[in-house]
């Protein structure tokens, strides 16, 4: 796994970034994205939201679009951010590129996608409100965590990102 230095060079990113990241994958989307739903649920095919299998289809397409998104979301923090998503190893770079392009949360719209998914794809009221629980935590995170240490962190870079890109609704283009 290499990128592209700021001078053309193709450089490997950190190993510690690579573990860290393989940790925080095990432990935070693992117990928020399969842990927690399999607990609320224990994984079982109650029948389908307003009698319709579309319910489930469009719970499953939720989970096929939400895997990908939290693949990249996690590489890009390594290769392009030289760190991990977790806040005690923090990137040494803002990751802007890939579906940052867009929206600046795109993990945590995969998470929700993928939870949200189980919710509909089970028919499991329980894993729905998690879902909506989260929704609630996530913002509150961004919004008084993670934000105001990105500003921190990465000043005018940040400040013109978040002026560009919204935080949540995903824009078509970059404008």
């Amino acid at each position: 796994m290499t990128t592209a230095a700021a001078d053309g060079r193709m450089t490997k990113p950190p190993l510690w970034a690579i573990l860290g990241t393989i940790v925080f994958t095990v432990v935070v989307p693992g117990t928020v994205v399969v842990f927690v739903p399999y607990l609320l649920s224990e994984w079982t095919l109650r029948p389908a939201f307003l009698g319709t299998p579309a319910t489930r289809v469009l719970g499953l397409a939720m989970i096929l679009a939400g895997l990908p998104l939290l693949v990249d979301f996690l590489m890009r923090f390594v290769r392009e951010g030289r760190g991990t998503p977790a806040p005690v190893a923090p990137t040494e770079k803002l990751v802007v590129h890939g579906p940052y392009r867009f929206v600046r949360n795109p993990g945590y719209i995969a998470v929700l996608a993928m939870v949200m998914g189980q919710g509909l794809l089970l028919a499991s009221r329980s894993v729905l409100g998690y879902g909506l629980a989260l929704t609630l935590g996530f913002n509150l995170f961004v919004l008084l965590y993670e934000e105001p240490t990105l500003r921190a962190s990465f000043g005018r870079e940040y400040e013109e990102y978040s002026r560009s890109v919204p935080r949540w609704i995903p824009r078509l283009r970059r404008g």
